[in-house]
């Protein structure tokens, strides 16, 4: 077991490493003329399937490829999901982002339309597979409208150049046309000097631009906006190889919209609010009694049913790293078992259903989750939360661990 867990450490390590050392390349070219995101947020398929740290995630706006894995346990499940912004990628994901800032309020909200895919293993070895489409509706502050931050840089830097190539002409021309010898080794010393100033001018630019983007990101990683969202999972029992096999009717499979939005209090505060409807079809296992024979035979039924999901998360800290607590609160359209079977299933008058063998899988109301985001890079952010859970006596039932790692694919 312990050999185990650091073979899965290790996996969690060297990918958050990738992405570091995918984000230092990055740094040391050019890059475009703005901060993209003010937090690095759960994929809305993750925050659908529940297998996030926090059940009531974070808002904001991704415009870049992400890559998130979820931790619920030690094993080597492959738990991972990918979101991309498929409009912002096909009109508006250029260096030059006059056509995004020119664009109606309408059209930039169409831009925030992303679409996530992915995959978990469950507790009891099911292969849950879906897919979620989010929206942004508002957005107190947008870093890509921020144009005020980088209007001086362009004419600095512009500025800058051109007076290194007229530097660099004028020292060439010297080197030419001097017949002083001992002048020679100083004229090319000042020659390669300049040439290095050029070279590295576009870093240089960058490193300005990425000072700038976390001075806006750390002043507004707290800015309200609202999210609204829609998804589908389906859950597959599966076997040792693997391979995918029975549609697992139950709260595993079905779909869901749901309301996501928060505001900010101070500089240190975020309050995150969730609102979610599931929708899924159960399957009900009971026994039926015939009355004449007293002879007792196992029967299916399956009925629609509908999850209703608030949640509030109470966030503290700053744009590197906060702590969370957070309650969440669950209850289904229909409290008994029995109750939905009555809905979908008419036995024969000289039957009965034997009450106590109907098998309906409970929800454990209430949820309690502590926990917090460390942002080690400008591209990944390390996401961990300790969940407890309650039924509806407020008795404690379970203790769940989740860690999750997001990575901006830039």
């Amino acid at each position: 077991m312990s050999r185990l867990r650091c073979i899965t450490f290790s996996i969690a390590l060297l990918s958050g490493l990738s992405c570091v050392a995918q984000e230092q390349t990055q740094e040391q070219t050019a890059g475009k003329l703005s901060p993209k995101e003010l937090a690095i947020p759960a994929s809305p398929v993750f925050d659908l399937m529940g297998v996030t740290p926090s059940l009531v995630n974070r808002t904001s706006d991704i415009k870049d490829f992400k890559v998130d894995w979820s931790f619920k346990s030690w094993k080597l499940n492959p738990n991972l999901a990918i979101q991309s912004q498929p409009l912002w990628e096909i009109f508006y994901n250029r260096k030059d982002l006059s056509r995004y800032q020119q664009a109606s309020p309408f059209m930039r909200r169409l831009a925030s339309l992303d679409v996530s895919v992915g995959s978990v293993q469950d507790e009891f070895n099911d292969r849950r597979i879906g897919f979620a489409i989010k929206m942004g509706v508002y957005r107190e502050k947008d870093p890509l409208m921020a144009r005020s931050l980088y209007e001086d840089l362009h004419v600095q830097f512009t500025e800058e150049k051109a007076a290194l190539e007229a530097q660099l002409k004028e020292l060439m021309i010297q080197l030419d046309t001097t017949s002083q010898v001992l002048q020679r080794p100083g004229l090319r010393s000042q020659i390669n000097s300049v040439e290095e100033q050029l070279l590295s001018l576009r870093s240089r630019r960058q490193a300005e631009i990425n000072t700038r983007a976390a001075i806006y990101a750390a002043e507004n990683w707290n800015a309200a906006s609202l999210d609204i969202a829609f998804g589908k999972v389906y859950t597959y029992q599966t076997d040792s190889a693997g391979s995918l096999g029975k549609l697992r009717l139950n709260r595993n499979t079905g779909w869901g919209a749901w309301l996501n939005g928060g505001f900010g209090i101070g500089k240190k505060m975020l309050v995150t609010g969730l609102i979610r409807t599931t929708f899924y079809e159960e399957q009900l296992n009971f026994l039926l009694r015939d009355l004449d024979t007293f002879e007792e035979t196992e029967q299916q039924a399956v009925a629609s049913t509908m999850l209703y999901t608030a949640g509030l998360n109470f966030r503290y800290g700053g744009p590197i790293y906060n702590f969370f607590a957070e309650i969440f609160y669950e209850k289904k359209s229909t409290s008994t078992a029995g109750a939905a079977l009555n809905k979908v299933f008419s036995p024969d008058p000289n039957t009965e259903v034997v009450g106590s063998s109907v098998n309906w899988s409970s929800v454990l109301p209430t949820t309690l989750t502590i926990g917090g985001d460390w942002r080690i890079s400008r591209n990944v952010i390390i996401n961990y939360g300790m969940r407890f859970s309650f039924d509806q006596n407020w008795t404690f039932r379970t203790f769940t661990p989740v860690a999750s790692i997001a990575c901006l694919m830039r």
